[in-house]
């Protein structure tokens, strides 16, 4: 039989692992407040839904690269919002979600078991899926002096972090940068969260300040699902190294990785206007700061969560205990292992739900 089992090339799907205290928190009288995964729950903005409607009559076959105007959005939206310079249309390609990239992208790019691929000690389960999908050794550290002098093909960061909202300063990002070309490894940077720094400014890996002007050797990675309640339309993109998107372009092509007509002309709206987003910052900002109070009254502390979409949790006990108590309040959490040992004592908590059940659950933890 070719290849080998699922359980020997992938961890465990880290969700499964809380099935039973997501049924212990359903039994709660006012229901669940599921905030373990950050899925949007907001409305899609209407700006977006009438551009998707109005490509919906696309009988032909999309490409790969999609068409300039696309493209020259994303382009205008990392020099307007991120401060991006001297990027063209063609160091940008879409991608069917960020995840979808991030899991094949060692596979893509020809990476196999001679090639190291390094993620953060903390860090989105599918950076060492992806990693192992394509037989690589995987490393989890956050220092680059413990690598020593190897030097490995792939290396990850992610800015604001999933799980726990830190922000790498500009002084950090430049030192990994120089370490990774020092190398000949490329750098891809996760900067889905981008949009939602609240008590820290976050800087994309293309700034000019970090990365000298020069994009050699560097992909950003970026989303739309949370910063235009777009999970559904899996619509995200990558640009950095002129060398490598063309790469990615070329295999792309031949496995046909097309993101749908009308979900790029939806990208385009959602790329073009900021107005929906500072709005759902306020919602979030609002979330955020009710749930941190509530988990503070009930004797939590918050790390780092100085940005993204979640409060990094802890009671100082194991994790799952910690998940036993708030399923017991009929509320679920993400058991902060799921992203690394060092995350045994934390949970993850999404303010990903709606403000009736981000109520709710305010008002069991205090």
């Amino acid at each position: 039989m070719a290849g080998g089992q699922v359980s020997d090339r992938f961890p465990d799907f880290p969700w499964d692992t809380i099935a039973a205290a997501k049924m212990r928190a359903a039994e709660h009288p006012d229901g669940l407040v599921d905030l373990s995964i950050g899925t949007p729950v907001d409305p899609t903005p209407a700006v977006v839904r009438e551009a998707l409607v109005s490509a919906a009559d696309s009988p032909g076959y999309p490409t790969v690269l999609g068409p300039e105007a696309v493209r020259r959005s994303i382009v205008d939206w990392l020099e307007r919002r991120a401060g991006v310079s001297g990027l063209d249309v063609d160091q940008v390609l879409m991608t069917m979600g960020s995840k979808e990239l991030i899991a094949n992208l060692p596979t893509q790019l020809g990476l196999g078991p001679q090639d190291t691929v390094v993620i953060p000690e903390l860090a989105y389960p599918t950076y060492e899926v992806g990693a192992r999908y394509a037989g690589c050794r995987v490393v989890a550290t956050d220092s680059t002096v413990a690598m020593g002098p190897e030097a490995p093909a792939l290396v990850y960061i992610n800015s604001p972090a999933n799980p726990h909202g830190q922000v790498l300063g500009l002084e950090h990002l430049r030192k990994v940068v120089q370490w990774a070309r020092d190398r000949g490894a490329l750098l891809v940077s996760d900067e889905c969260y981008l949009e939602f720094g609240w008590e820290d400014e976050p800087v994309s890996v293309l700034h000019p300040d970090v990365c000298g002007g020069s994009h050699q050797g560097l992909l950003a990675v970026h989303s739309l699902s949370k910063r235009s309640n777009l999970a559904g339309y899996r619509a995200a993109f990558v640009a950095g190294d002129r060398a490598v998107i063309g790469e990615l372009l070329a295999v792309r092509k031949h496995l046909g990785f097309m993101v749908p007509t009308p979900v790029q002309r939806a990208m385009t709206a959602a790329l073009d206007d900021d107005e929906h987003v500072r709005a759902q910052r306020s919602t979030y900002a609002a979330r955020r700061d009710a749930l941190r109070r509530a988990l503070l009254a009930a004797g939590f502390r918050i790390d780092h969560s100085e940005a993204s979409l979640y409060l990094w949790a802890t009671r100082g006990e194991p994790c799952r205990a910690t998940i036993d108590w708030l399923a017991d309040r009929g509320i679920l959490a993400a058991p902060g292992d799921f992203y690394g040992p060092r995350g045994g004592e934390h949970v993850r908590i999404a303010l990903t739900a709606t403000d009736e059940r981000i109520e709710s659950a305010v008002s069991r933890l205090v």
